[in-house]
């Protein structure tokens, strides 16, 4: 099991979602605890250890610590948006 973290951005973004959507995000999230690299995540070009998660028109950014076992979530943004800095 890997300990899933929020960055203070990715907090600030699933504040900003509609309710339906953070429903639908947040298991996403925890599953990323259990499976950090699930079926369908991409590696992103750049970051030695940064990935996405499609959830539908959002895109769950976060970066993998093996070592550590932790998960941190970067990101919650929608696909226009996700990969620019802030």
């Amino acid at each position: 099991m890997y300990e899933v973290t929020l960055e203070r951005q990715a907090e600030r973004d699933l504040r900003r979602l509609a309710s339906d959507l953070f429903h639908r995000i947040i298991p996403v999230i925890r599953a990323l605890g259990r499976e950090p690299r699930p079926p369908g995540c991409r590696k992103l070009v750049g970051g030695k250890s940064d990935y996405r998660v499609r959830v539908g028109p959002y895109r769950v950014v976060y970066e993998i610590d093996d070592r550590a076992k932790v998960v941190r979530i970067m990101r919650v943004r929608h696909r226009s948006s996700a990969y620019r800095g802030s």
